[in-house]
């Protein structure tokens, strides 16, 4: 028996027009890497660091992967702030990048 293909989801970059395919089982930040995309900001892939922060401001995703409360608030949450290596595409996705100056600090 052949296993269901896995679904596989554009992702925009608003700031500069690239996108890249992410399927709904990889990481976004995995699949920007592999299409040689966006701000290539690396950390430690794993929630704790902050450096893959960015907003998602159009489409549906599942959070797959605690981040630390320390880079990404309740508030920002809710706002589609988040760690890209903890996020999983269940749409195609316009993203920005999240930069200090726009956060307000």
């Amino acid at each position: 028996m052949r296993a269901a293909a896995v679904k596989r989801h554009r992702i925009l970059l608003a700031d500069s027009g690239e996108s890249f395919p992410c399927g709904e089982d990889e990481f976004i930040l995995r699949a920007m890497f592999h299409a040689g995309c966006g701000p290539l900001c690396n950390g430690c892939c794993g929630g704790g660091c902050g450096i893959c922060k960015m907003q998602i401001v159009e489409g549906a995703y599942h959070v797959e992967k605690k981040m630390s409360r320390a880079h990404v608030s309740g508030e920002e949450a809710a706002r589609g702030i988040l760690l890209l290596c903890c996020v999983q595409p269940r749409s195609d996705l316009t993203i920005r990048h999240i930069t200090k100056e726009k956060e307000g600090r």
